[in-house]
């Protein structure tokens, strides 16, 4: 074989092994991404269930949250905010899809009990169950949503309150100014737009995004965060209680 001819099928070998390569990335991109989900399982007896959405600084900041909701005796699970919402795909049903897919799974836990989910979501977490709870229907009991990401060039606040099916719980903070969502303005606006499902608005008037977080940069307000969280348990406990009815 010819110098010329042996450099030549090298090179082709080459191509084809690096087009089977960027397939195979392809494909691996192509698949459909497991959700995240992380069980904090109450002690003692099975507990109803909730789903608790992380923001977009991922579920690790949001582990003392959940570990909370489970002493009260849920069965909760932590999600990534992100398999639930995409702020660059707002209208996609995968985050639908996702949530569906892990209250399903845990509605057969056996520490869990069968039955309706309540939702709590923080941030883009907290965007993603306002708008994702009104398509699971019956399925959903409540909803809290922590300074949710609410943007009207992704959503209208109208649109987003008749999609509301279930009651709504929304903690807001009076000074975000978080990436031009969140701010009060739409959570007002989303307070006075027609809906057909209760709706309760607390607002922090002090408070900046993440106040119930100890993680830089938001500035944690121990007496708003301690506030939220009992509001959050007193609407639950109501709504959907730990131990069932």
């Amino acid at each position: 074989m010819s110098m010329g001819l042996w450099c030549a099928r090298l090179v082709a070998a080459r191509a084809g092994a690096l087009l089977w390569a960027t397939l195979l990335v392809a494909g691996a991109v192509a698949q459909p991404q497991e959700p995240r989900r992380e069980v904090f399982a109450p002690s003692g007896e099975r507990g109803a269930i909730v789903v608790v959405v992380s923001g977009a600084s991922g579920a690790r900041a949001y582990r003392d949250f959940s570990a909370q909701m489970a002493a009260i005796g849920y069965y909760t699970v932590l999600m990534e905010g992100k398999d639930v919402f995409d702020v660059f795909e707002p209208r996609s049903d995968r985050g639908e899809s996702n949530l569906a897919k892990v209250i399903a799974e845990s509605q057969s836990a056996p520490q869990a009990l069968p039955g309706k989910v309540a939702l709590v979501g923080f941030s883009l977490g907290g965007a993603g169950v306002l708008l994702r709870s009104g398509p699971l229907g019956e399925r959903i009991s409540a909803v809290v949503g922590y300074y949710p990401a609410i943007n009207r060039l992704v959503i209208e606040e109208a649109d987003l309150a008749a999609r509301l099916k279930a009651p709504t719980l929304v903690l807001a903070a009076g000074k975000d100014e978080q990436d031009n969502c969140c701010k009060i303005e739409s959570m007002r606006a989303l307070e006075s737009a027609p809906k057909t499902a209760p709706f309760e608005l607390v607002v922090y008037p002090e408070a900046g995004h993440g106040f119930n977080l100890q993680l830089p940069p938001f500035v944690h307000r121990a007496a708003d965060a301690d506030d939220a969280l009992a509001r959050t348990a007193t609407f639950l406990t109501k709504l959907h209680p730990a131990r069932g009815p």
